[in-house]
């Protein structure tokens, strides 16, 4: 490869390419591959090289804490948790019908989460201590609607260890904001510790929360789990 050739393709960001094009060369000689077939080979590996460093990037991007998939999903584990009613989570469906699936019991979202950012789609991870705690922040300097602006247009959303938080009012309406926002637009993933009917516990204001309940339900995948939680330690 001259100079000129390894500085048009670094001008031109395809670096895969550049790496690789000299032993593409030698092998095109030796296998004698037509000019189309090399060009195919160089441009399939370029591909696929910035679809690693898109989800890569997304991955860093989300945040997810857990190395496991879900096609590790421990179900041995979990007995509750239906096989059938995952796979099918995992088809992504609910993504673009904008339904959202609640965790109650001991597990985590981070597969789910996984999947969705392997096809293509933005995601994040975020503890419920640490989104409201950001909340929260939001109004010292007047950020709140940049925030949800933000938020609101994630493909999705895993929120986690939704329980007995100390939260103030402020942090409640803006967490109903977000949910009013991403109503029927786009899915939010939830793992809590409590059923719905003792949400009010820790969001306070009753009618808020059967407000904010009726829209995270209407469109709702409720799952509940009674094996331990997939961080806990084994053995």
């Amino acid at each position: 490869m001259t100079d000129e050739i390894e500085q048009l393709l670094k001008n031109l960001h395809l670096r895969k390419i550049a790496e690789i094009l000299d032993e593409e060369l030698r092998g095109a000689e030796t296998k004698q591959l037509s000019y189309q077939n090399l060009l195919a080979r160089l441009l399939r590996a370029q591909y696929h090289h910035r679809q690693e460093t898109a989800l890569q990037w997304r991955i860093r991007q989300a945040r997810i804490p857990e190395a496991w998939t879900l096609e590790s999903f421990p179900f041995d584990r979990q007995p509750g948790v239906s096989r059938k009613q995952i796979r099918a989570f995992a088809e992504l469906e609910f993504i673009p019908r904008a339904e959202n699936i609640v965790f109650i019991g001991g597990t985590g979202v981070g597969g789910l989460l996984l999947k969705a950012l392997q096809n293509g789609y933005r995601g994040l991870f975020i503890r419920a201590q640490d989104l409201f705690d950001e909340m929260y922040a939001s109004l010292a300097d007047r950020a709140t609607r940049k925030l949800l602006n933000r938020l609101a247009r994630i493909d999705v959303i895993a929120v986690d260890e939704m329980g007995y938080l100390n939260l103030r009012p402020e942090q409640t309406n803006i967490f109903f904001k977000l949910m009013e926002e991403r109503y029927r637009r786009r899915p939010t993933l939830i793992t809590t510790n409590l059923d719905y009917d003792e949400w009010h516990h820790f969001l306070g204001n009753k009618a808020l929360v059967e407000a904010l309940l009726s829209r995270l339900r209407h469109q709702c995948h409720t799952v509940r789990i009674n094996g331990p939680s997939l961080r806990e330690p084994q053995g």
